[in-house]
């Protein structure tokens, strides 16, 4: 017990030591609930911190100010407050905090997502945007999405015509792995290729632990005690990701003699190439390459599985969308055919449909964290330089006065309607919005349309064990990317015409 006295010690010194020297000012913070001393306002939050934290700013108000341990942090939680941070004061807010997740999952911040804002990190953005998630880009693996969605459907064929129950949420997850290695890897790896735990449960973990609140990133010189074992993990985690990647570039650097077309390259063919030739204005080495590569594994692999997971939950616990969805699929690409890339534009109810569902389940709740680069007065409220904003889009979601009936799922909603989830507008921003918003927004939402359509159109889905629609358990995992916390299991009665 020495060691925790030890700690709380050194809790104590600091925090006293910064009431101490910190200037004395009358400057107003954002409104919120009184936080206990030290620790500020840990107590307050349960394992689904975003549900808290709307609660709180029921009360609070949409800019709501809290402390953890010892960084301010702003929750914002309405589309107009969204709107001040991420598009007014953007440049002021779009830095990210330094933990230690960052550190040991992002190579030093060295990726895309975690990485501070500055000349590295625009230049990076920029070469994702333009070289790995252009539009040319992603058409030049349309064929191979095709043959990817084809074998998922054949094998719930097979499964329908033996009445099994399917794990929807595994197959689900398993396309996305296969799409995803491809892409980006040139091919696919098997589950035990990463670990022993398999893809899905390396991913899930490290979504999980990146979502906590890890004292050590909140009371400075105690992260060498660990004291909830997070860093251990994470360090075993960089270590699993690390071996497969460095597989991976290994793997290119003994095929590379043969020469490849320009059509055939996959991403990490694309970014050893800038790599050898010091093309890039900015340093770039093997680390940079494995920390945007994880970015966009992970990335691909966990958040368009997780939207096609809640919406085909959400269809399924509503059968007349569902029934309206397949009639608009019928009525456009036919029973005789399954669905093209080439349909996606012309199915709008699908488009009212994913809306819908990452306007209630929002894949990742909080969104990532920002952080103030400078101090600042927003909305007449005194933002410290270095204080954390937490966008609580699963909130924006559920705002009464921008949303009839928040709780219920209807895509009938944005029939007619111009909000779009780009990122423009403030009342639906699933992928955020500004300079940190999501550069694969487009690929992502071309599988989710893709996956989904083919999985409606193709099939229809009942509950096993004579479950009723209304019974299917929607309770969340929270996250990074926050999923279903029991897997969707369904029967599937296979509908296209032979």
């Amino acid at each position: 017990m020495a060691w925790v006295w030890a700690a709380f010690s050194a809790i104590l010194f600091f925090y006293l030591l910064q009431k101490l020297l910190s200037p004395k000012t009358n400057k107003k913070f954002p409104p919120g609930p009184v936080g206990l001393p030290i620790f500020g306002h840990f107590h307050l939050l349960s394992k689904n911190p975003h549900q808290d934290l709307y609660n709180l700013a029921q009360k609070y108000g949409p800019i709501m100010g809290l402390r953890f341990g010892f960084v301010p942090t702003v929750v914002v939680s309405s589309p107009a407050a969204a709107e001040l941070f991420l598009k007014t004061h953007d440049l002021i807010f779009a830095s990210r905090p330094k933990n230690d997740f960052s550190i040991y999952i992002g190579y030093g911040q060295r990726d895309i997502v975690f990485g501070p804002y500055g000349p590295y990190w625009r230049n990076m953005r920029k070469l994702c945007t333009l070289e790995l998630l252009s539009n040319t880009r992603i058409n030049q693996f349309q064929t191979m999405r095709k043959s990817e969605v084809e074998l998922t459907v054949n094998s719930l064929k097979e499964a329908s015509e033996k009445g099994e129950i399917v794990d929807l949420s595994a197959k689900i997850v398993a396309l996305n792995r296969d799409m995803t290695c491809l892409m980006v890897c040139g091919k696919k790896y098997d589950d035990g290729d990463l670990d022993e735990k398999g893809f899905k449960a390396v991913i899930a973990e490290t979504m999980e632990i990146g979502a906590k609140f890890n004292v050590a990133d909140y009371f400075p010189y105690i992260g060498v005690l660990d004291l909830q074992g997070l860093n251990r993990k994470l360090k075993d985690l960089s270590r699993i990701f690390d071996g497969f990647l460095e597989k991976i570039i290994d793997e290119h650097i003994k095929k590379k003699k043969k020469k490849k077309k320009k059509e055939d390259e996959d991403i990490v063919d694309t970014m050893m190439a800038i790599m050898e030739s010091g093309e890039a204005e900015f340093q770039f080495d093997r680390r940079h390459v494995k920390a945007v590569l994880l970015d966009l594994l992970v990335a691909g692999m966990d958040t368009s599985a997780t939207a096609v997971d809640w919406a085909l939950s959400e269809l399924i616990r509503h059968p007349q969308i569902m029934e309206k969805l397949q009639k608009e699929l019928e009525t456009v690409v036919g029973l005789d055919h399954m669905v093209e890339e080439s349909h996606l534009d012309k199915l709008e109810y699908l488009d009212c449909v994913v809306k819908e569902t990452l306007r209630l389940h929002p894949v990742a709740p909080l969104l990532v964290p920002h952080e103030s680069m400078e101090e600042s007065i927003i909305n007449g409220y005194h933002i410290p330089k270095k204080s954390r904003i937490m966008v609580n889009v699963w909130a924006i979601g559920r705002d009464p006065s921008v949303w009839p009936n928040p709780d219920t799922f209807s895509p009938d909603r944005f029939i007619g309607s111009s909000i779009d989830l780009r990122g423009c507008d403030f009342e639906l921003i699933p992928f955020g919005s500004g300079r940190r918003g999501c550069p694969g927004l487009q690929l992502g939402l071309t599988i989710v349309r893709l996956v989904l359509a083919q999985l409606v159109h193709c099939f229809d889905w009942k509950l096993p064990s004579g479950k009723k629609p209304s019974d299917l358990d929607m309770s969340e995992h929270f996250g990074i990317v926050t999923s279903r916390d029991k897997h969707l299991m369904a029967i599937p009665c296979y509908r296209l015409g032979e």
